[in-house]
């Protein structure tokens, strides 16, 4: 979508120039030649509008013989979520109209343009339907914020499309070309090279499908000498059948999406050029097809992830921790970084727990969490820490492995920790977070931000959170 900023309502607003937006405080421009039918004033009050965010008054006006509307918008206290509300509201208003201009409010442009454009995303294979507005103008706003906004808008647009590309499309091997598009080096090991190096957990999710899996490394280094190196890593199942371990038919539809994690580490570091954040990043993806055939593994096989230590596999649908771990065993081996933060859509019980709005915090270090936490608020992800309760470790112990992959018994029933607990037993002793986002990965509604389908959760958050270090 175009987008466009200009200084004020005179300039010339391309496309259908008789749909504009106007705060509810800002007045009508007097160069604007708009004339209401009744004053600004006497139009609130009959509607008894309040100027809370989300709330919208249209007009019909007449400008320059052409009939067109004015939309009185509210934005609240204009604090970050209000005006992405009310930015939301606005471009869901006039979907299928060729342009909208927006005399744009007090506060933070950024986050006004970031959800302008997310209420306007779209996917659709085939007929589109009733398309998004074509084209943005904001008048009046701060250029930079503005471009901010739309980089990470596009960013979480991207980690969306990834996910709702159809797993007949999407393999492992797909997964890492569109890595090697985001701009950023990018290594791969294919399946040969996961096997010489001892990727057992990659190796042993993926035997069951004919798509081998892939490990995908992007490397981000800033211009600038960075003083600190983070690595992120993101779950690629690129479909999930449960294995063995077959999941119902129902829980089967989504399962396109349980690559989201992935998806949204691919985003973030394409983005990471795009802003210049002076950090050096280096981002694994640890992808593989899910699948139940005469070569998938069986419950009760034991394999060996990176670095050697043994795994019972009671359950070959907690198949996410098992390629996490060794993603996150490389990193603390061969990559040195300062900090590791994992995104996946790891558990159920994570939906259950936070529901689809809040995405679940793990992490082994106070101050990372409390980081993590002010970025989710600032940025719209919002998250809420979960406990590391030691005691429920003991859940994972096997009697023939060094761990089991899930709960033996249900002793502790609690299915997002010990799974959290695992991936810890392989991220070393630097400070280490997961990020659960099987609630908020995927949505099952079409409003305000959020589209039918991935949501792209962990892209701003991860964006706000690199910003700050």
């Amino acid at each position: 979508m175009p987008i466009e900023t200009v200084a004020s309502v005179a300039a010339q607003v391309p496309g259908d120039a008789t749909l504009l937006a106007f705060p509810y405080d800002s007045g009508l421009a007097p160069a604007l030649d708009v004339d209401l039918p009744v004053p600004v004033a006497g139009l609130l009050a009959h509607y008894e509008a309040e100027g809370k965010a989300g709330e919208v008054v249209e007009v019909p006006v007449v400008r320059g013989g052409d009939v067109g509307r004015v939309l009185l918008y509210g934005v609240g206290d204009a604090s970050p979520r209000s005006l992405r509300k009310a930015a939301a509201t606005l471009t869901r208003r006039v979907r299928g109209r060729e342009s909208l201009a927006v005399v744009t409010p007090e506060g933070d442009m950024s986050v006004f343009t970031e959800a302008a454009l997310l209420a306007a995303y779209s996917y659709k294979i085939g007929s589109p339907g009733k398309r998004p507005v074509g084209a943005l103008t904001f008048v009046g706003a701060d250029e930079e914020q503005v471009r901010r906004g739309e980089q990470v808008a596009r960013a979480v647009a991207l980690a969306r499309d990834l996910a709702n590309t159809p797993s007949s499309v999407k393999s492992p091997d797909w997964l890492a070309e569109r890595a090697a598009e985001q701009g950023v080096p990018v290594r791969v090991w294919d399946e040969e090279q996961l096997q010489a190096e001892g990727f057992g957990g990659l190796l042993a999710v993926g035997r069951g499908s004919v798509r081998p899996p892939r490990l995908i490394q992007l490397s981000y280094t800033p211009d600038e000498p960075a003083a600190r190196h983070v690595v992120l890593v993101g779950k690629g199942i690129t479909f999930d059948t449960g294995g063995l371990s077959l999941k119902p038919t129902e829980n089967m539809k989504t399962q396109k999406t349980d690559m989201a994690g992935g998806a949204v580490v691919i985003a973030v570091m394409g983005a990471l050029a795009r802003l210049g954040l002076p950090v050096r990043v280096t981002g694994l993806v640890a992808a593989a097809e899910n699948m139940p055939s005469g070569t998938a593994q069986r419950p009760s096989d034991v394999i060996r992830p990176y670095g050697g230590r043994t795994v019972e596999v009671l359950n070959t649908d907690a198949e996410g921790r098992l390629v996490l771990a060794d993603a996150l065993a490389y990193a603390d081996a061969q990559l040195d970084p300062d900090v590791v933060v994992d995104i996946a859509t790891l558990t159920g019980a994570m939906t259950v727990a936070l529901g689809r709005h809040v995405g679940g915090l793990y992490a082994s270090d106070d101050e990372l969490a409390k980081r993590l936490l002010a970025a989710g608020e600032a940025s719209g992800d919002r998250l809420w820490r979960m406990p590391l309760l030691d005691e429920y470790a003991d859940a994972l112990k096997s009697p023939v492995a060094d761990l089991a992959n899930v709960e033996i018994g249900s002793r502790f029933g609690a299915g997002s920790i010990t799974a959290a607990l695992f991936l810890r037993e392989f991220a070393g002793d630097r400070p280490w977070a997961h990020l659960d986002i099987a609630g908020v990965g995927r949505s099952t509604v079409d409003e305000g931000l959020l589209t039918k389908g991935a949501t792209g959760f962990g892209v701003r958050v991860l964006l706000e959170w690199l910003a700050g270090l």
